[in-house]
């Protein structure tokens, strides 16, 4: 899903969640949207998934396409591997509600 998607999407659809995406140890970001039918959109650019070098960059994203609330999910690499269960869709135990 590029930009202009997105800010379609989010003009007609109010039932849907953002997520900012980042991986243990690494810098960089990215933008998921989990539409009611519990699809998941990356956010891409000319067809490759977009990153995001700071937090401040993808607020001021968001912001443009009419988004001011996102979840922030940081994904553990280790989690599966030593036989623990990622529970990345369960709220607020690996989900950080970001205003904005």
């Amino acid at each position: 899903m590029d930009f202009t998607d997105l800010k379609a999407f989010v003009a007609h659809h109010d039932n849907f969640e953002i997520r900012v995406i980042s991986h243990a140890g690494s810098r960089v970001y990215q933008v998921e949207l989990e539409d009611i039918e519990g699809q998941r959109h990356l956010l891409t650019q000319r067809g490759k998934p977009m990153l995001f070098r700071a937090l401040d960059d993808v607020y001021l994203e968001l912001k443009r396409a009419g988004i001011h609330r996102a979840y922030l999910v940081q994904y553990v690499a280790h989690d599966e591997m030593i036989g623990r269960d990622a529970h990345y869709q369960d709220a607020l135990s690996s989900r950080m509600p970001l205003v904005f």
